[in-house]
C-alpha cells in the first residue's frame, strides 16, 4: 500500500467524484480510476459504490478513510521532524486541547514563540480528554492540554496556573437564572445538558451518590453545540464558564455551582517522547510563562 495512493483516495473520498479529485490532483481520470481498482485488488475489498457522477464510500471505504488520515498524519509529521533536523528557524506543533479559558495561557506562550521564530506553525486540535489522549498516545500529537488529573504512568506535565469553574449555562427566563449560584438540589428534576467527560469524571465528586438520578437529555464533547440546545430550550448545560457565550446580548446567562466544582487544566506528553526542535522550544517557552503567570514575576 503505497502512501502517494493513499493521498489519491482521500482526495477521492473528500471530493466525492473521481473526475473532480482528478482535476485537483492533475493526473487523468483513467489513471486515478486504476489506481483505485488496484487498491481495491491489493485490500480485497470494495471501497465505493460508484454511480454516473459520484461515487461514495463503502464501510469497508470509512474504516481506511480513517486509518489513511491517520498514517498519513503520521507520514507529514515524521518529514517535518527530518526537516527540522537542520539549522531551527522554524517548524510545526500540533497541540490538542481541551474547550478551556485556560487555554489562553498556551496562547501567550505560542505568541511569545512566534514572535522570535516567525516560521513556528501552531496546529491545534479540540476534543475531550479520551479523544487527545488516543493522538497523544498514537504520535499524532507533541502535546495535549486536558482537565482531567494527569495518568503519571504514561506522561510528564506541566500544570496551568488556573482553574475552569463548573456552572450552568441556561436561558434568562428560566426561573433558575434569578439564583446567585446553584445547588445540586436545584437541578435533580431538571432536563440537563452534560459534557460526556464531566458524566465520568467530575460529576460524580459533586453530586456523589445522586449522579444516577439525573435527568440527562443529552451530552456533548465541544460546548458551542450545546448552547445552541440551552438557546432552543432543551435543557441546562453543566460546563466551564466563558466557554458559552453568555453576556448582556445573550440569550443566555451562566450561574456558578455552589459548593464550588472546579477543575485543573494540565499540559501533558508522553514520557520518554522525542521532541522535534518546534516542540522543544514551545516545552520550554510554556515552562518559562506558566512558571511566570503562577508566580507573578
Amino acid at each position: 500500500m503505497e502512501i502517494r495512493v493513499l493521498r489519491y483516495f482521500l482526495e477521492v473520498a473528500r471530493e466525492g467524484s473521481v473526475t473532480h479529485a482528478a482535476q485537483r490532483l492533475h493526473i487523468s481520470q483513467p489513471t486515478l480510476s486504476k489506481q483505485l481498482k488496484d487498491l481495491e485488488g491489493e485490500l480485497g475489498k470494495k471501497l465505493f459504490v460508484r454511480s454516473s457522477f459520484s461515487v461514495r464510500l463503502t464501510d469497508e471505504g470509512m474504516l481506511l478513510r480513517k486509518r489513511a488520515e491517520d498514517i498519513l498524519d503520521m507520514v507529514d509529521k515524521t518529514e517535518e521532524e527530518f526537516k527540522a533536523l537542520g539549522e531551527f528557524n522554524g517548524g510545526d506543533i500540533r497541540v490538542g486541547c481541551a474547550e478551556s479559558d485556560g487555554i489562553k495561557h498556551l496562547a501567550r506562550c505560542a505568541k511569545t514563540l512566534q514572535e522570535q521564530y516567525p516560521r513556528i506553525r501552531l496546529h491545534v486540535y479540540s476534543g475531550n480528554t479520551e479523544d487527545l489522549s488516543e493522538r497523544l498516545d498514537r504520535g499524532l500529537l507533541d502535546f495535549a492540554v486536558i482537565a482531567q488529573a494527569v495518568d503519571l504512568s504514561k506522561y510528564n506535565y506541566l500544570e496551568m496556573p488556573s482553574s475552569d469553574t463548573w456552572g450552568v449555562v441556561m436561558r434568562k427566563d428560566s426561573p433558575l437564572a434569578q439564583k446567585e449560584a446553584v445547588r445540586m438540589e436545584d437541578l435533580l428534576h431538571l432536563p440537563l445538558i452534560c459534557s460526556r467527560q464531566g458524566i465520568t469524571e467530575d460529576f460524580p465528586k459533586w453530586f456523589g451518590e445522586k449522579v444516577d438520578t439525573l435527568n440527562i437529555v443529552a451530552t456533548f464533547n465541544l460546548a458551542y453545540n450545546a448552547g445552541v440546545l440551552a438557546r432552543e430550550g432543551l435543557g441546562y448545560v453543566l460546563t466551564f464558564d466563558k466557554l458559552i457565550h453568555a453576556g448582556a446580548d445573550s440569550e443566555l446567562c451562566f450561574r456558578p455551582l455552589t459548593p464550588a466544582l472546579e477543575t485543573k487544566l494540565y499540559v501533558v506528553w508522553k514520557k520518554y517522547q522525542v521532541f522535534t526542535r518546534a516542540a522543544e522550544v514551545l516545552l520550554a517557552q510554556l515552562q518559562r510563562g506558566l512558571l511566570s503567570a503562577a508566580t507573578g514575576i
